[in-house]
């Protein structure tokens, strides 16, 4: 039962100065009296008979209502205030901007490439939900190929940290698009192979194992000891208050040598921040390999898109010293305009302070047995251990649509070994080849409501989450075969409690 009372033994220590990792936020340490606040929310939650205190509200007052449209991830927290409300509307015409190859009658419209996965932000993270597979051999939308190769530096003062590099021709991501003249880096192709899996009472459920592989490839064969590592776009609700949690209550989460006994040892992700110049505490991406949303959607332009901006300055995003072609192709910076570069310092917050303030939806059906019983099950199987129930964000100078929040994103924000069947045997930074960051499950029930189709997992493999439920191994084991014994009945109640989030 730890994942359920360290939020409480973090909260009853004195309030500590902000740590390193949390400098990119307006931290106001918290008071004695709000640490014994916090300490009695956290006493409440739990496998109750009875909803816990203001459940239905995942994200505190951020919380916005629960839409039955494609829409429902596309509203501003609550609580953003009138400027806040204006500059979620800016953030959004960006991030929903489609962007064209230079050059282009448009300023600052123009620099897409010359190589790219995406058009724009919402082509990969449909009505700012998860990404979609690739159909019938054409682009991915929403799904890419990230590609390193064994070797290459690890940072000094990162411990642990497994040394890959990017492919010397395909640079770190493989891009399927390309700008007028540029040949695109390759096709991504799927095949599927599926697997049967009996669960007690004799339901069967087909498990498909998705194979990615390269075709066309424009710069030579990749070579045996390239890893490719699929990642589906994941949905963009509550990041600004996963962001606001205080890294020491995460750190207090992990358990690296399984001191407890209890078969679940997340570890920290520790990640050099390109803005702040310090190692920090990853937390976003499939593998925690980002540190904060503006790092994060920074990097997404650059790779995603080849869209220049003041963290990754490159005109050219991922090309390679073997890409001269795209190396020496037109770019969409000017002098003079957007700080002489295609994402402007200004235009990067503004896409960042959407990427933050995206709310999440109200639950649904909190009170209603059959969901209280799954909730129970849930606990009772473990899967609490990883999937946290709850958080309260720092307090925050300025922010009050994030600052001092009891959420529920039923997530550590941890790396977990997942076992072989999830492992895509390509390191990030700390994370193994087989080590996930836990995804938070806030909204999950909406999944095909807003893509219009359902994908679950690193790389879209379960369409169901019974699915996603099986493929969980190694750490997780032991959850995932405590509900494959489940009872039909007892299974249909954990995923109505799943639905409801």
């Amino acid at each position: 039962m730890k994942a359920l009372f360290v939020l409480a033994l973090v909260a009853a220590a004195p309030a500590a100065s902000q740590t390193p990792d949390d400098r990119h936020l307006p931290v106001i340490p918290r008071t004695a009296a709000e640490a014994t606040q916090v300490a009695s929310l956290a006493a409440q939650i739990g496998p109750t008979a009875a909803p816990d205190p203001g459940e239905d509200r995942s994200a505190g007052t951020a919380t916005v209502p629960r839409l039955a449209t494609a829409d429902a991830f596309s509203a501003p927290s609550a609580g953003l205030g009138a400027q806040g409300a204006a500059d979620f509307r800016l953030g959004q015409r960006l991030f929903r901007k489609t962007w064209v190859a230079a050059p282009a009658p448009t300023a600052g419209s123009d620099g897409l490439g010359p190589l790219y996965n995406a058009r724009s932000c919402q082509d990969c993270h449909r009505k700012d939900g998860r990404g979609l597979q690739p159909q019938d051999g054409g682009p991915a939308t929403g799904l890419f190929l990230r590609v390193s190769l064994p070797g290459g530096d690890a940072p000094a003062d990162i411990a642990d940290w497994i040394a890959t590099q990017p492919h010397p021709a395909y640079g770190a991501q493989i891009q399927d698009r390309a700008a007028p003249g540029q040949v695109p880096e390759a096709r991504i192709s799927v095949t599927w192979t599926e697997t049967p899996v009996t669960l007690a009472g004799g339901e069967v459920v087909v498990l498909r194992r998705p194979t990615h592989a390269l075709t066309n490839p424009g710069f030579g064969p990749a070579g045996p000891d390239t890893r490719l590592s699929p990642r589906l776009a994941p949905p963009m609700i509550g990041l600004g208050l996963l962001e606001a949690i205080p890294a020491a209550d995460i750190l207090a989460l992990a358990d690296p040598d399984d001191a407890d006994g209890d078969g679940i040892s997340g570890r920290a992700s520790m990640v050099p921040s390109v803005e702040h110049g310090v190692p920090m505490l990853g937390r976003f991406g499939w593998k925690a390999e980002a540190p904060s949303v503006k790092e994060q959607s920074a990097a997404a332009l650059s790779r995603d898109m080849g869209l220049s901006n003041p963290l990754h300055s490159a005109p050219a995003g991922d090309c390679t010293d073997l890409q001269t072609a795209c190396l020496d192709g037109p770019h969409g910076q000017e002098a003079g305009l957007g700080d002489g570069l295609e994402v402007s310092s200004r235009d990067l917050d503004l896409i960042t302070f959407y990427a933050r303030n995206l709310g999440v939806p109200a639950r649904t059906s909190v009170d209603d047995p059959q969901v209280l019983r799954g909730k129970a099950l849930f606990h009772q199987a473990q899967c609490a251990a990883c999937h946290v129930p709850a958080h309260v964000t720092h307090r925050l100078a300025g922010e009050p649509a994030l600052s001092f929040q009891l959420i529920r994103p039923w997530t550590d924000l941890l790396l977990h070994d997942m076992g072989p069947g999830l492992a895509d045997n390509s390191p990030a930074g700390r994370a193994t080849g087989s080590e996930w960051r836990t995804p938070p499950l806030w909204g999950i029930g909406l999944t095909a409501q807003v893509a219009g189709t359902a994908a679950f997992l690193h790389d879209g493999r379960a369409g169901t989450l019974i699915e996603a439920i099986l493929w969980h191994g190694g750490e997780a084991q032991a959850a995932r075969d405590a509900v494959a014994a489940m009872s039909k009945n007892d299974r249909a109640a954990l995923l109505a409690f799943l639905e409801s989030l």
